[in-house]
């Protein structure tokens, strides 16, 4: 059988344990729960009491004009572009707090600075690209919220499962190389380094790059990556005007993200004029300081800091 470009072969299921094995478990777990559960008790009640701060810019889509490339950084791996009025939201995340939804409870990562656009002041949509099911780039709270009949969206081979796919106007999943058309722009899906998985066991999901090309622009949206040969691939002798790159959580994490420099690095192999820095600043996903990855993206850019597209949530790039 033939496989599709990009597509792997979806792993056999673990082994299911025993129901003796199982229960030789509950004792072992038990003891876990009760040494750990105070620690981790505590630390929840600190997260919850600790307040959320305002992001320190807003943007202002309604001031865009029609013609040219805008993009706002509203915070992780969540930009809103406008490429000559047709306008692209990438990952939206507008939860205040990301993970398993239980009820009216959510149990997960807490963000540490608002989003920088209220999901309510949204300009109507476009495109919704999303890049993996991971729940901070694949947020359902707020794809629900965003269900509109003018609405298209693009996502990883094998997730459009999780969406109410009749709610959009239209839904299609993308393996790596593959290309769609969503109006004037044209979308094309590449390999990036990272994994899938929303859920230990749903591991046959894709994870993509995107290229987005409408007109005379092109705009690659990394995604989450670690460091990578591919978009030495997207290199063409038409100029690639942005690179929306990831460049946080990288300690301890190197093996699937990637750090500033290394991100850097990409965006140069892609022949990218311009780089717009996220996947930092706005939830604690790994152990280096918040501030951390868009100062070292500065040093590496050297003498050409004007190339940082942007460097604060709410900020606004305009080409």
């Amino acid at each position: 059988m033939m496989e599709r470009p990009g597509c792997k072969r979806r792993p056999r299921p673990a082994k299911r344990q025993s129901l003796p094995e199982q229960i030789s478990r509950v004792p072992e777990t038990a003891r876990f729960i009760r040494t750990a559960a105070p620690a981790f008790f505590r630390e929840v009640s600190k997260d919850y009491a600790r307040p959320v701060i305002p992001a320190p810019l807003r943007p202002r889509p309604e001031l865009w004009r029609d013609q040219g490339l805008h993009a706002a950084w509203l915070g992780h791996s969540t930009v809103l572009l406008q490429i000559d009025g047709f306008r692209i939201l990438t990952d939206p995340v507008f939860s205040t707090r990301i993970g398993l939804s239980l009820g009216p409870v959510t149990l997960g990562i807490k963000r540490l600075v608002e989003v920088a656009l209220p999901l309510a002041d949204l300009p109507p949509l476009d495109l919704i690209l999303l890049s993996h099911a991971h729940m901070d780039h694949f947020d359902l709270p707020s794809l629900r919220r965003l269900e509109n009949a003018r609405t298209q969206v693009v996502t990883a081979s094998q997730t459009s499962d999780l969406l109410r796919v009749r709610r959009y106007a239209r839904v299609q999943e993308l393996h790596w190389n593959e290309s769609v058309r969503v109006g004037p722009a044209k979308i094309t899906a590449f390999e990036v380094a990272h994994w899938g998985a929303r859920m230990r066991g749903d591991v046959y999901r894709g994870y993509n790059g995107y290229l987005v090309e409408l007109g005379k622009t092109r705009v690659v949206f990394g995604g989450d990556t670690a460091l990578t040969a591919s978009f030495k691939r997207l290199r063409t002798t038409r100029p690639l005007d942005l690179a929306i790159m990831p460049i946080g959580a990288y300690d301890p994490w190197i093996r699937v993200h990637c750090n500033p420099e290394q991100a850097w690095q990409m965006a140069n192999d892609a022949g990218a004029e311009f780089v717009l820095p996220v996947h930092h600043q706005t939830f604690r996903l790994s152990r280096e300081a918040s501030s951390e990855p868009v100062h070292r993206i500065l040093q590496a850019a050297g003498s050409a800091p004007e190339r940082i597209a942007v460097q604060s949530v709410g900020q606004e790039f305009h080409l």
